[in-house]
């Protein structure tokens, strides 16, 4: 005969609501963790909070104002009680005769960027990285990244005043074989060489710093390995550094191309004139004429959620790509 065993009932205390089912133990479990954590490691979660609370203020609040790309906004009425319009905004973007060319301008002035900045960092920073003499390579890298920190107001007070046609340094050296002053600003053509490469005069230090850090973090004996197998120098950059620093280049390569109709305001807006807005004229400066020139707030809106939107899907599709090839992308 077997006997059962009997179990105490646990009865609810007088703090407890008997009808309210206990919390499961996982939820429990993960709160108390959420809690140590906190007790643990409070300072980083304070240090942490002032650029999330930069991102959620200045960058996802905003992203709600959208709206005013589907409504014909009056300042008077504000963005939420403004009529709507649905995709009125969006059909005369596409429907403007210079829609195409914004579009073509945006594009290849942003593709070139891309072309001519990727690499140069990468050289910059492999070069820098041979060179044995301490003093030599400090002063190299000094010289390369001030460039970064002047303002693009002075960068393009300077590009005019060396391309002047009466006293810039280019037009006077050309004189010196017997060319007749040529005004560059004035050239459609020259607009996207000397955006793209008073750029990469500016921003390739900078970039190089980044590859000196993934070069710093390869592991000497893969070098001395390489030496002992009969490496040489170009040998050893090919097989231990370029692969040592393959997953920053693709990361940054994504960001690049994520970021190409984002192309910057500041410099294509003051290097621009009534003779080089053929090629000068790109969706940035549009955005800031229609919007705050002609107050047209709400064809701004929809033209920058156009290039937003463009930017996302150029990301998804290089990320897709460089984790199919390499392996390697932003999520992974």
């Amino acid at each position: 005969m077997s006997a059962t065993t009997s179990h105490p009932v646990r009865s609810p205390s007088a703090n407890e609501d008997p009808a309210r089912p206990a919390a499961p133990a996982h939820r429990r479990g993960r709160w108390s963790e959420a809690r140590k954590s906190w007790r643990l490691h409070w300072q980083l979660y304070l240090l942490v909070s002032v650029p999330v609370a930069y991102f959620i203020i200045f960058k996802y609040i905003p992203m709600a104002f959208n709206v005013i790309a589907f409504k014909d906004y009056s300042p008077v009425l504000g963005p939420w009680d403004s009529d709507w319009v649905g995709l009125q905004n969006f059909e005369r973007l596409f429907s403007n005769p210079v829609f195409v060319d914004l579009l073509k301008n945006t594009f290849l002035l942003s593709f070139y960027v891309v072309l001519a900045s990727f690499p140069i960092p990468i050289l910059l920073a492999l070069a820098l990285n041979e060179i044995g003499n301490g003093w030599f390579k400090r002063t190299v890298q000094m010289v390369t990244y001030a460039p970064y920190f002047i303002s693009t107001v002075v960068v393009v007070s300077m590009i005019i005043l060396v391309l002047s046609p009466r006293i810039g340094i280019v037009n006077q050296v050309l004189a010196l074989f017997g060319v007749a002053p040529i005004d560059f600003l004035g050239e459609p053509d020259a607009f996207r060489h000397i955006y793209v490469w008073s750029d990469v005069w500016q921003t390739a230090g900078y970039a190089a710093v980044i590859y000196l850090a993934a070069l710093a973090g390869i592991d000497p004996a893969l070098h001395e390995a390489a030496k002992i197998d009969g490496a040489g120098r170009l040998q050893r950059i090919r097989h231990v550094d370029l692969p040592g620093i393959m997953p920053t280049a693709v990361i940054m390569l994504i960001l690049g191309v994520g970021n190409m109709m984002a192309i910057g305001f500041e410099k294509a807006y003051l290097l621009q004139n009534n003779l080089n807005l053929a090629q000068s004229e790109i969706i940035p400066t549009y955005v800031y004429k229609t919007g705050l020139i002609n107050a047209d707030f709400s064809m701004a809106a929809a033209v920058g959620l156009f290039n937003s939107v463009v930017n996302l899907c150029l990301l998804l599709v290089v990320n897709f790509a460089a984790r199919r090839i390499t392996g390697r992308g932003l999520w992974r």
